[in-house]
Protein backbone atom coordinates (compact mmCIF):
# COMPACT_ATOMS: atom_id res chain seq x y z
CA UNK A 1 0.00 0.00 0.00
CA UNK A 2 1.33 3.39 -0.96
CA UNK A 3 1.57 6.11 1.67
CA UNK A 4 1.37 8.97 -0.81
CA UNK A 5 -2.29 9.86 -1.42
CA UNK A 6 -5.34 8.62 0.45
CA UNK A 7 -9.09 9.15 0.24
CA UNK A 8 -10.11 12.53 1.68
CA UNK A 9 -6.79 14.30 0.98
CA UNK A 10 -6.72 17.71 -0.71
CA UNK A 11 -4.64 17.68 -3.89
CA UNK A 12 -3.69 19.96 -6.78
CA UNK A 13 -3.47 18.82 -10.41
CA UNK A 14 -0.01 19.32 -11.94
CA UNK A 15 -0.67 18.72 -15.65
CA UNK A 16 -3.38 18.24 -18.24
CA UNK A 17 -6.53 20.14 -19.10
CA UNK A 18 -7.41 20.65 -15.42
CA UNK A 19 -3.99 22.00 -14.40
CA UNK A 20 -3.89 24.05 -11.15
CA UNK A 21 -7.34 22.86 -10.04
CA UNK A 22 -7.70 21.81 -6.42
CA UNK A 23 -10.02 19.17 -5.07
CA UNK A 24 -10.63 16.41 -2.55
CA UNK A 25 -9.82 12.78 -3.37
CA UNK A 26 -13.05 10.76 -3.67
CA UNK A 27 -11.54 7.35 -4.44
CA UNK A 28 -8.16 5.67 -4.93
CA UNK A 29 -7.91 2.95 -7.58
CA UNK A 30 -4.73 1.17 -6.50
CA UNK A 31 -4.64 -1.53 -9.18
CA UNK A 32 -4.89 1.04 -12.00
CA UNK A 33 -2.68 3.57 -10.14
CA UNK A 34 -5.35 6.25 -10.59
CA UNK A 35 -7.43 8.48 -8.36
CA UNK A 36 -10.76 10.28 -8.66
CA UNK A 37 -10.72 13.94 -7.59
CA UNK A 38 -13.81 16.03 -6.89
CA UNK A 39 -14.49 18.54 -9.70
CA UNK A 40 -11.57 17.39 -11.88
CA UNK A 41 -11.63 15.51 -15.23
CA UNK A 42 -15.39 15.82 -15.74
CA UNK A 43 -16.63 13.32 -18.34
CA UNK A 44 -20.04 12.97 -19.97
CA UNK A 45 -21.74 9.58 -19.91
CA UNK A 46 -24.80 8.75 -22.00
CA UNK A 47 -27.15 6.93 -19.62
CA UNK A 48 -30.19 4.87 -20.53
CA UNK A 49 -33.21 5.28 -18.23
CA UNK A 50 -32.92 2.98 -15.20
CA UNK A 51 -34.43 2.91 -11.72
CA UNK A 52 -31.55 4.99 -10.41
CA UNK A 53 -31.74 7.50 -13.33
CA UNK A 54 -35.38 7.36 -14.51
CA UNK A 55 -34.89 10.35 -16.81
CA UNK A 56 -31.73 9.02 -18.47
CA UNK A 57 -29.79 11.42 -20.67
CA UNK A 58 -26.27 12.79 -20.44
CA UNK A 59 -24.72 12.60 -16.97
CA UNK A 60 -21.54 14.47 -15.98
CA UNK A 61 -19.24 12.81 -13.46
CA UNK A 62 -15.59 12.74 -12.39
CA UNK A 63 -13.24 10.44 -14.27
CA UNK A 64 -10.03 8.89 -12.95
CA UNK A 65 -6.64 10.55 -13.46
CA UNK A 66 -3.14 9.19 -12.94
CA UNK A 67 -1.78 9.49 -9.42
CA UNK A 68 1.52 10.96 -10.66
CA UNK A 69 -0.32 14.02 -12.06
CA UNK A 70 -1.43 15.28 -8.65
CA UNK A 71 0.40 16.54 -5.56
CA UNK A 72 -0.79 16.57 -1.97
CA UNK A 73 -1.53 19.94 -0.32
CA UNK A 74 -0.16 20.11 3.24
CA UNK A 75 -2.95 20.98 5.70
CA UNK A 76 -0.60 23.11 7.85
CA UNK A 77 1.48 25.14 5.37
CA UNK A 78 -1.23 24.98 2.62
CA UNK A 79 1.33 24.36 -0.16
CA UNK A 80 1.79 21.48 -2.61
CA UNK A 81 4.39 19.16 -1.13
CA UNK A 82 6.12 15.85 -1.51
CA UNK A 83 5.48 13.27 1.17
CA UNK A 84 7.98 11.55 3.42
CA UNK A 85 7.56 8.75 5.92
CA UNK A 86 8.49 8.72 9.60
CA UNK A 87 8.18 6.05 12.24
CA UNK A 88 6.87 7.23 15.61
CA UNK A 89 8.03 5.92 19.02
CA UNK A 90 5.12 3.46 19.17
CA UNK A 91 6.17 1.94 15.80
CA UNK A 92 3.42 3.56 13.72
CA UNK A 93 4.37 4.77 10.22
CA UNK A 94 3.04 8.26 9.38
CA UNK A 95 3.18 10.66 6.43
CA UNK A 96 5.26 13.83 6.81
CA UNK A 97 5.30 17.08 4.81
CA UNK A 98 8.75 17.58 3.24
CA UNK A 99 8.49 21.40 3.49
CA UNK A 100 7.34 22.03 7.06
CA UNK A 101 8.14 18.58 8.56
CA UNK A 102 4.61 18.39 10.01
CA UNK A 103 2.86 15.01 10.48
CA UNK A 104 -0.05 14.79 8.02
CA UNK A 105 -1.95 11.91 9.63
Amino acid sequence: MSLSIKKGDNVIVLSGKDRDKKGRVIAVLTKKDKIIVEGVNIIKKHQKPTRKYPQGGIIEKEGPILRCKVMLICPKCDKPTRIGANILEDGKKVRVCKKCKEVID
